[in-house]
Formats: structure tokens, C-alpha cells, sequence
């Protein structure tokens, strides 16, 4: 009878240990993500540059404007989440016969893709320091990994906005064939798009 009644008091107390347990790890999630912060891509201060080099000639230079989109970031916790919708449309070379061609079917063809979009998968960190943000690329149709190099990134609280802001400055290089856009890779302008992404995000 003695030993019933010790493996009771035992399951007792396993019991009461398992629901603190699980109090404990309830609380640390909802401590975590009241860290969590919401922001709105400022389209007016955020774009999408980018340089491609021809055969002996300087690079031709161009960008897309008026991008949108959300961010997450959370310092404490190091994670983050950005996501970008790119207006093709909007591509501006300073040329408008270059940018006329570069927006038809041989290159990227708004009539058929009018957006491309950026989706972070990973965000990676040194100390407190964002180094890298990995996410998906969709372009013209086709989605492929991509990795941002972090140039610079930082959220600050702005005495103009009034509010807490983050800009950030990313690049990488894209083989644009992977994307289907394989226009003249082969007869002097080259495959490799170089792309530099500046962000501005306002706190929600």
C-alpha cells in the first residue's frame, strides 16, 4: 500500500513539474515575440539597383523605384523577415530607348511578369551585426535562392519621422539566364546582373 501510495505522490509531482515546465516556456515565447517589431517598406527611399557589364564598355546602370513591401526585425532575438515587391515597370536607366528594351519580351517582359518579388528565408548574424539575408527571388516567372550580403543595416529612432526606422544596404550577383532572361549572354553583354538593394522601413 506504501508503495502505491509513493508512486502516486511521484506522479504528483512529475505532473506539476511538466505544467511549470510548460508555463515557463509559454511565458519565454511571449516575452520573445513582444520584442518582435513590424515595419512598412518606405517605397519613396527604397530601390532596387543594378549594373551589367558589356564587352569592352562601361557597365549600363539602371534601377527599379517605388518598392514595397514588410519587414521584421528583432535585435534581441537576431532574426528578421523582409519581404519585396518590385515594380519592373518602374525600371529607369536615364535611357529611355534602353529602358524601353529592357522592359520587352527579351529581357524582362512586364507585359507577362509586371513584378518581381524577394522573400528572406534566413537572416545571419555576427554578434549584433546583420551580415546576410538569404530568401527566394522571383523573377520573370522563375524562382531560384539568392543571397544578400549586408552592407550596412541599422534601426535607429528618427527625430524627423518621429518614429523608429531601419535602412539597410544589401548586395549580390545574379546570373540572369538562371532566370530565363538570356537576351545577348552570349554576344558581349554579360549574364551577370550586379544588384544593390538600399531598404527603408518605418515601425508600424
Amino acid at each position: 500500500m506504501s508503495t502505491i501510495l509513493r508512486n502516486k505522490k511521484l506522479e504528483i509531482k512529475q505532473s506539476r513539474y511538466l505544467s511549470m515546465f510548460l508555463i515557463l516556456l509559454i511565458m519565454v515565447n511571449t516575452i520573445g515575440s513582444s520584442y518582435a517589431a513590424s515595419y512598412i517598406i518606405n517605397p519613396n527611399n527604397t530601390k532596387v539597383s543594378f549594373a551589367i557589364k558589356r564587352f569592352k564598355s562601361p557597365a549600363m546602370t539602371g534601377g527599379f523605384y517605388q518598392v514595397k513591401g514588410q519587414l521584421q526585425y528583432d535585435a534581441i532575438l537576431k532574426a528578421g523577415d523582409i519581404s519585396l515587391i518590385i515594380p519592373i515597370n518602374s525600371l529607369d536607366t536615364g535611357s529611355k530607348i534602353f529602358s524601353k528594351s529592357l522592359k520587352g519580351v527579351d529581357f524582362f517582359d512586364i507585359e507577362r511578369f509586371p513584378s518581381a518579388h524577394f522573400q528572406s528565408t534566413s537572416w545571419h548574424f555576427n554578434k549584433s551585426k546583420v551580415t546576410r539575408v538569404d530568401g527566394n527571388l522571383t523573377l520573370h516567372g522563375v524562382t531560384h535562392p539568392i543571397s544578400l550580403t549586408a552592407n550596412a543595416f541599422d534601426c535607429y529612432l528618427s527625430a524627423t519621422a518621429k518614429n523608429e526606422v531601419c535602412i539597410g544596404a544589401f548586395s549580390t550577383t545574379i546570373d540572369r539566364t538562371n532566370w530565363n532572361i538570356n537576351k545577348y549572354s552570349w554576344f558581349g553583354l554579360s549574364k551577370n546582373l550586379d544588384l544593390n538593394v538600399e531598404v527603408e522601413a518605418m515601425k508600424q
